[in-house]
């Protein structure tokens, strides 16, 4: 990847056409003097049009509610096209400011690939941007990126074994591994063809893999661990993991999308220590804290889970972000937030839940072409939307300061 243009050096890249050539399609622009920046007469109010940059269209993000309070930093979010037809403008990574300014972008010039998950990390105690980009279905294909402050590419992580890595997670360790998802089509001979006309099934699998190296420091199989038994869908997609978390040092969160399912997984071993939600919960579950087809299960330092309710399958009338508190002793679930939309909001797939540092909460409302901040008390202070045909897989709100 080559580097983007800085706020510092935006006016002076600017003025020469040709220089700006050579930066692929990165383009990092002072989001502020909107001169620099005008939607399209093509596709009025939906389309960015650069006038350094006549080749970048990057799609507009309408801010709906912008009040004060909100965390400190920029929105992180990844423009894709929908499952249904493409949405105005390219996909790519982008940086916003409250007024849905774009900061920075890098927008894709191939329509074969996507790019998912965009965020910032920490990577041998700096922060990074990091990335995945490769093809999907549902499932992906592909490898992860990682850009120092500077935008500039410092590492491509590959899955280890042979195996394609996933667009669904890449998380950083404090160690400097990367846990990563991974979806591998396996015969299956106890599936009947009439029932299944693969005679395949995925396995999901979460691998932690050394960064620097690529060295597989442990892989995971839902098929050794989780029962076909445990789906509310039939094989193939059986588990379609969506999640992997670090629970503590000795053990690993994992989200299941088609069982429902949180999973506390030994890191050594493997085995499953518990299961929260789904058809053998291990837990009395409380009023509101059942889930289905769930995304992005997370664990807090105050021992909490929040996990992102999709509900799409249980003919609720909303998707939700959730705070749970849950009791390992007693092995009790109890609903301590609820984050909900007030227009309703009902995503079929994708969608995340960030704790900010003051206590904030931003959803990623995934599928639904929307992303939303809450205050402490549940309050929605900060709201905006894509054009309709467009989403994000995830989104994120990080301090940033690139160079």
């Amino acid at each position: 990847m080559n580097p983007g243009i800085t706020r510092k050096g935006f006016l002076q890249a600017a003025a020469g056409a040709a220089a700006l050539v050579a930066f692929g399609g990165t383009l990092g622009c002072d989001p502020a003097p909107r001169i620099r920046a005008t939607a399209t007469s093509a596709q009025a109010g939906q389309v960015w049009s650069f006038r350094s940059r006549p080749d970048l269209h990057a799609p507009v993000i309408e801010v709906n509610k912008n009040l004060p309070g909100t965390a400190p930093g920029y929105i992180f979010i990844a423009a894709k096209n929908g499952p249904v037809e493409a949405g105005p403008g390219q996909d790519g990574c982008m940086i916003l400011d409250n007024d849905g300014q774009p900061v920075w972008l890098r927008l894709l010039q191939n329509e074969d690939m996507d790019v998912m998950d965009f965020k910032a990390q920490t990577y041998k105690g700096e922060t990074v941007l990091t990335w995945w980009e490769g093809q999907h279905t549902g499932y992906g294909q592909g490898e992860y990126v990682i850009c120092d402050h500077s935008y500039r590419e410092i590492k491509r992580v590959r899955a280890g074994n042979g195996f394609e890595g996933d667009h669904h997670e890449f998380l950083i360790t404090p160690e400097d591994t990367a846990l990563i998802t991974i979806y591998n089509k396996v015969p299956w001979d106890y599936i009947p063809v009439g029932d299944n006309v693969y005679g395949k099934v995925l396995d999901g699998i979460a691998q932690e893999v050394d960064i620097e190296t690529g060295e597989v420091l442990f892989e995971w199989h839902s098929l050794e661990h989780v029962g076909l038994e445990e789906s509310y869908t039939k094989p193939y997609d059986y588990f379609h993991i969506n999640s992997i978390e670090v629970y503590d040092k000795d053990h690993l969160l994992i989200s299941s999308r088609t069982t429902s399912t949180v999973y506390k997984v030994d890191r050594k071993t493997g085995e499953v220590v518990w299961r929260l939600g789904g058809k053998n919960s291990d837990f009395e579950m409380g009023q509101g804290t059942r889930t289905t087809f769930q995304h992005d299960a997370r664990r807090h330092p105050d021992g909490t889970i929040t996990i992102f309710d999709n509900g799409n399958v249980n003919r609720v009338e909303q998707s939700r972000g959730i705070e749970v508190e849950v009791d390992e002793d007693a092995m009790i679930a109890s609903l301590a937030r609820e984050y909900t939309h007030p227009d309703k909001v009902l995503s079929a797939t994708q969608g995340s839940v960030q704790v900010l540092p003051n206590g904030n909460v931003l959803v990623g409302w995934g599928s639904a072409p929307l992303f939303s901040e809450f205050d402490h008390d549940g309050e929605l202070i900060f709201s905006a939307a894509f054009p309709t045909e467009s989403e994000t897989y995830r989104a994120f709100r990080f301090p940033w300061s690139g160079q």
